[in-house]
């Protein structure tokens, strides 16, 4: 097929995509086995990503940031998904902390937090979901109370990304009454607190190499002036305003991978022999991925719109809604049906098309579920 060129691409997002390929191929995709296995990337290698400037690169300059846009975040994304990574968590710590703290934390709290997390010496994690919520954020039953000068947190939240590594989480809490106008968004310094556990890391059908836990908070006493924002209850309006990047980062990552994935398999049909010939000379064969070809066409030109329309300041929330929604479910079904040509082989986790698989599930639940992304695009129509 002819080269397709994203729009929102320039000779400063290539370059910062040529990094990060070196990277993940040299210190996250070699040591893929071994991460899965621990379940969790090494410290160093935040630290290396840190180094290299690949951290926080549309976070100001003088907060220890690239100075970029939300491009060069996709940039790096693009690239960990073409290698087919799910084991270094780049979007929570680099797409989706930062920012929260970046638009809405106090001027100490920028310079207290920003150039640790830039430099990986602090790892974000953020803590919305609750065993008994699921997508439902106006659910949260973790409670903040004010005590003098100080929050006192005290719940559960799962599926935390992070969530042993983490020094800093922003942890979604009620300070309020109940609803929407009652939450509020804290960060929590893991050093400087007690009464903080996480759980043992989760037996996830794929994404093995992330540090996905369930954490506990009892009685965790934080300072007041760790309020993301100084007015409380504000935290739901935050989430609705950077919800939409966390979706587009997922549908990024998920048209890389889908990409990647009949990539992969078009070459491996083209050297599987089967039937006195190859897979690539079935019709069955050439017609099952030319449509994933053209599906996978599809939702790259409808993701880079929203990445342009993203750095523009124009992406509304139904359409980056629409994004995830459909991206995610092209990935289930393009790593599916790319799977079935690989047949037994696919289903070994030494070929990437099973990893592809594995981690493409999750990706139409986090992030908020599909069948919420299809509520909040009715409402708008």
């Amino acid at each position: 097929m002819p080269t397709y060129r994203s729009p929102w691409a320039d000779d400063t997002t290539r370059h910062v995509g040529l990094l990060a390929r070196s990277f993940f191929e040299r210190s996250v995709v070699a040591h893929q086995e071994r991460f899965s296995s621990q379940h969790s990337v090494d410290r160093e290698t935040w630290l290396e990503a840190g180094e290299l400037g690949l951290l926080c690169p549309s976070i100001p300059e003088e907060l220890g940031g690239g100075g970029g846009t939300f491009a060069h975040e996709a940039a790096v994304l693009w690239e960990q998904g073409r290698l087919a990574d799910d084991s270094f968590p780049y979007a929570i710590h680099s797409t989706t902390v930062p920012h929260y703290i970046n638009e809405y934390g106090t001027e100490e709290q920028r310079r207290r937090w920003l150039p640790e997390l830039a430099s990986g010496r602090l790892i974000g994690a953020i803590a919305m979901t609750e065993p008994s919520g699921g997508s439902d954020l106006k659910a949260l039953r973790t409670r903040a109370r004010l005590e003098g000068d100080h929050y006192v947190i005290s719940g559960a939240k799962s599926f935390v990304t992070n969530g042993s590594m983490a020094g800093l989480i922003l942890v979604v809490a009620r300070t309020g009454g109940e609803g929407a106008r009652g939450l509020s968004i804290i960060g929590v310094e893991r050093e400087h607190v007690t009464g903080l556990s996480h759980g043992r890391p989760l037996k996830k059908i794929g994404q093995h190499g992330q540090d996905t836990r369930e954490l506990f908070f009892d009685d965790v006493r934080v300072p007041a002036r760790n309020l993301v924002g100084e007015i409380e209850g504000r935290g739901f309006a935050q989430l609705m305003a950077q919800l939409p990047q966390e979706r587009l980062a997922i549908a990024i990552g998920a048209v890389a991978q889908a990409e990647y994935a009949v990539e992969i398999t078009v070459d491996y049909a083209k050297d599987r022999e089967a039937f006195g010939g190859t897979l690539w000379e079935l019709q069955n064969t050439r017609m099952v991925l030319a449509e994933c070809a053209t599906a996978v066409r599809v939702g790259r030109v409808f993701l880079d719109h929203c990445i342009v329309q993203h750095v523009s300041g124009k992406l509304d929330a139904a359409t980056a809604s629409q994004c995830k929604y459909w991206t995610t479910d092209a990935l289930s079904t393009v790593a599916d049906r790319c799977l079935q040509v690989f047949g037994g082989y696919g289903y070994t986790m030494e070929y990437a098309i099973a990893r592809i698989y594995a981690g493409s599930r999750v990706q139409r639940i986090y992030g908020g579920a599909n069948e919420l992304m299809n509520e909040l695009i009715a409402r708008s129509l």
